[in-house]
């Protein structure tokens, strides 16, 4: 094996690990909101520092790469892929831990009502579905996988699409909760933005597999998915 194919199982072996700390991120968020847990939520926080850490060696790692080794074709590929799917796993962590901020200072537990209204629930499986497909997509190199992660986004599209009437009827039947449930508005957001990020990850994954530069976000939706944590 050469140096560089070294290098690269262990850039991969390092991104391998990032999407794996991004999902549990997303899951003890998921957690800490559903079932009011302060303490996992300020773990959640906590690991955000590690999210972080770990963008940033495998940027250097990815850019140090190309720079001294000089890859091409496919290994190219694989190292600007990683680069871009790096950006999106942390973006993904962003929302996971301002997810976590709310759970922490939430003056009282959501009630299961709320959740079953919005779809919270299912936003979170459907997210947390899309990431771990996504990962197995990219562990077993899965070109098949990856073609099931868009119609997955469009779901969690739908759910956000339908959510503000919602939002609304709630607020006049329960108005001594109006920032309870603008919080929770802004937490169906991020879910729905760390779908278009799935989404761009998904587009990455092709572009790796077979060369292909796909535009399914932007001709579909006409938005961007960088918005703010």
């Amino acid at each position: 094996m050469s140096h560089l194919d070294t290098n690269l199982d262990q850039l991969k072996n390092d991104l391998i690990q990032m999407w794996n700390l991004v999902s549990s991120q997303m899951e003890k968020a998921r957690l800490a909101l559903i079932n009011g847990d302060k303490d996992l939520a300020r773990e959640v926080r906590a690991n955000e520092k590690m999210v972080d850490a770990f963008e940033l060696k495998i940027d250097m790692d990815c850019e140090n790469i190309i720079m001294l080794q000089n890859p091409v074709a496919i290994d190219l590929r694989f190292l600007l892929s990683v680069l871009k799917i790096n950006y999106n796993l942390e973006r993904i962590g962003d929302y996971a831990n301002a997810i976590a901020k709310s759970a922490e200072h939430a003056d009282k537990a959501w009630p299961d009502t709320v959740f079953e209204a919005t779809r919270v629930p299912e936003m979170f499986f459907v997210a947390q579905s899309m990431i771990q497909e996504s990962l197995a997509s990219f562990e077993r190199n899965d070109r098949k996988m990856v073609s099931t992660l868009f119609g997955m986004d469009e779901k969690l599209d739908k759910i956000n699409n339908d959510i503000t009437p919602i939002i609304s009827r709630l607020i006049k039947d329960n108005p001594d909760d109006i920032p309870m449930l603008l919080d929770l508005f802004s937490i169906i957001r991020k879910l729905e933005r760390a779908g278009d990020h799935i989404t761009n990850i998904a587009e990455e994954l092709v572009f790796y597999f077979d060369a292909i530069i796909v535009k399914h976000s932007k001709l579909q939706k006409n938005k961007p998915a960088s918005g703010g944590k």
